[in-house]
């Protein structure tokens, strides 16, 4: 892989949130390359931090939160060393969002006209309300809503189209890189068929790079090209969608595997991963998996493994694929 195929590079990346009873570290020195035109899925336990580094990739963590140290290189450029004004004019039309709620996200008191026309004149002030607003039918056309419903408020769409709103949001601009958190938690079944379908058509038609934030396993194993598993703010493995459920390194990342429910199972007793994740104010010393890994060693609790490279295109942080003392007195 060389530079010119990475869009965006994340490097030692530290966010960390200050609460009354300690500081937290949400992202604990993250780094992750996504490639131009791919769909890297970003999955693991509510509270490892993917929603935070989802966030802090478009320079959006908000008091008590801060993005502590690191570097966030989009395009070769340097994110964090961007003025505000610059960073607001790149949001939207290179990096784009599409949130959780759409319901929560939308302006309840703006037609559906004015979400999308607003974001096409603030950054293409030229632009007339006419222009905009052709562009804006074009774009809800293709998403498969009426033109007719511009006019509507989001209240007046179901889930379904009010997510189809959000997509349309990011990608009024052609946005080099569409941030998916949680996309589908609020859809039925059916509309998520329906969604993936659009987000592989629109993949195609827009040559999208797409980070998908999600707990959902099977959406992953439908759409993205590689998966990266976070767990308690740390990058556990990243690999290729094949090599990850054929072939899964991590302990946490074969324990999430294992947890899928699967129709073909004899018995119906699905596995549990024992243990909960840890407090991230008082985190685990070590590799914060060892308290809950079957495979756990006693260098795991007392020092970090790096995240390296195990096998071609597979990395994972784990002592079980880098050399220390145990595994030199196993081998004397």
């Amino acid at each position: 892989m060389t530079t010119n195929d990475i869009l965006y590079s994340v490097r030692e990346l530290v966010v960390e949130y200050h609460t009354r009873v300690g500081d937290l570290n949400a992202v604990d020195h993250v780094s992750l390359d996504i490639k131009r035109g791919e769909v890297l899925g970003l999955v693991g336990e509510s509270g490892c931090g993917k929603s935070t580094l989802g966030k802090a990739l478009m320079r959006m963590i908000q008091d008590p939160g801060r993005i502590v140290s690191g570097e966030l290189w989009f395009n070769d450029v340097e994110l964090l060393s961007l003025s505000n004004e610059k960073m607001r004019q790149l949001r939207g039309s290179r990096i784009s969002m599409i949130f959780q709620d759409p319901m929560t996200s939308l302006n309840p008191v703006q037609r559906v006209v004015d979400h999308i026309t607003e974001t096409i004149q603030v950054h293409e002030p030229k632009t007339s309300d006419k222009a905009a607003r052709a562009r804006a039918a074009e774009l809800v056309d293709r998403l498969g809503i009426n033109r007719n419903r511009l006019d509507d408020y989001p209240h007046q769409l179901s889930g379904g189209m009010r997510q189809r709103v959000m997509i349309s949001l990011a990608l009024a601009l052609r946005a080099d890189l569409v941030i998916a958190d949680e996309a589908t938690t609020s859809l039925d079944v059916i509309v998520e068929a329906q969604f993936l379908d659009l987000l592989k058509e629109l993949r195609e038609e827009f040559d999208l790079t797409i980070l998908l934030i999600t707990h959902n396993i099977g959406l992953v194993a439908e759409l993205a090209d590689r998966v990266a598993v976070m767990y308690a703010g740390r990058m556990a493995e990243v690999a290729e969608i094949r090599q990850l459920f054929s072939d899964a390194k991590h302990p946490y990342a074969q324990g999430l595997l294992k947890a899928v429910p699967n129709i073909r199972l004899d018995d119906d007793e699905l596995y549990k991963m024992p243990g909960s994740p840890p407090n991230l104010i008082t985190a685990p010393t070590g590799c914060r998996f060892h308290p809950r890994c079957p495979q756990v060693m006693e260098i795991c609790a007392q020092q970090a493994p790096k995240f390296q490279e195990v096998s071609p295109g597979q990395l994972a942080s784990c002592w079980l694929y880098q050399e220390h003392p145990e595994k030199a007195g196993q081998a004397a």
